[in-house]
């Protein structure tokens, strides 16, 4: 059965060129992206499982972090160029794109939505992040994103990253952390309720939230605990199928989407093969994994069947 990926991860080479001559120590901070196929194509092609289309998104180098608002602007222009090129020139592995934003350029971050997102088939999305410039996704100076991407039937791809406050940020915990609490504090800001049409895809299987429902049950109103249940979330959990299994019994097969964290999360060339695997395992209906492989991409999308 064929697959979507819809959270595979690349870098777009002259873009983290020119990320590099801005900062050189990036490889040194985040280790994560001296990954060989984040950019190598070919040697991507090559590992590739060959029932997979990948759905494509920057990994976390953010230009609103090193630059100011009209080089950030200029950067994300460019990076996400480049995304569309990458799709166009190698259909067989990458179905789509997902589009970078300036977060510290509201307004070129509305016109990349207007403009380079909408005009383009070959982005679909957009990519934001638990936290940027110090601050919460969920505060009010972002909301005018999510805003317009709900007007604009764009999806939003939900990315973790450290928080700069703390002293013991480490990927095995701390990421899965920032993603419960920023989808926490997008539930408390009323989001779904002022944007009901909104579509969110979190990434790792919407980390921690499944495991802790009875606790959001009891705290929470249950206008905000059921609020959880309007993200969607993807499979990358590098396998594991029973907590696999707990995401989708929580958030519902409609709102679960095939994504690995490609080439990242098992060497060489990511957990694809341990995440069909997983879902294998569950013993899920033909019509489930279906839905899960591809029709809810679709779906989201606009594509039909």
């Amino acid at each position: 059965m064929t697959s979507i990926d819809v959270f595979a991860h690349v870098l777009p080479p002259h873009f983290y060129n020119e990320m590099l001559a801005i900062q050189p120590d990036l490889p040194e901070k985040m280790p994560f992206i001296k990954h060989p196929l984040l950019i190598d194509i070919e040697q991507r092609r090559l590992s590739r499982n060959k029932n997979v289309q990948q759905v494509i998104s920057a990994v976390n180098v953010n230009p609103e972090d090193y630059v100011g608002t009209e080089q950030a602007a200029v950067l994300c222009w460019q990076a996400n160029n480049e995304m569309i090129e990458m799709v166009k020139q190698n259909p067989d592995i990458f179905k789509a794109g997902i589009a970078m934003v300036p977060l510290n350029n509201i307004d070129e971050a509305i016109r990349i939505l207007k403009e380079q997102v909408l005009k383009n088939p070959e982005l679909v999305g957009i990519q934001l992040f638990t936290r940027a410039l110090g601050k919460s996704i969920a505060a009010k100076e972002y909301r005018v994103i999510f805003e317009m991407a709900a007007q604009l039937n764009i999806p939003i791809l939900l990315h973790p990253i450290f928080d700069d406050r703390k002293p013991d940020n480490n990927i095995i915990f701390s990421w899965e952390y920032e993603l419960t609490q920023a989808m926490l504090q997008l539930v408390q800001s009323g989001i779904f309720n002022d944007y009901p049409t909104l579509k969110i895809i979190v990434h790792h299987a919407g980390a921690m939230v499944p495991y802790f429902a009875e606790r959001i049950n009891h705290i929470l109103s249950p206008e905000q605990a059921a609020d959880f249940k309007r993200f969607y979330v993807d499979t990358a959990l590098l396998g594991n199928p029973k907590a696999l299994g707990l995401a989708i019994d929580y958030y519902g097969v409609n709102h679960v989407l095939f994504g690995t964290d490609a080439p990242l999360g098992i060497a060489p060339a990511g957990a694809t093969d341990a995440i069909i695997e997983a879902l294998d395992q569950l013993n899920l209906s033909k019509e489930d994994r279906a839905l899960i492989n591809y029709e809810n991409y679709n779906r989201l999308m606009g594509l039909g069947e």
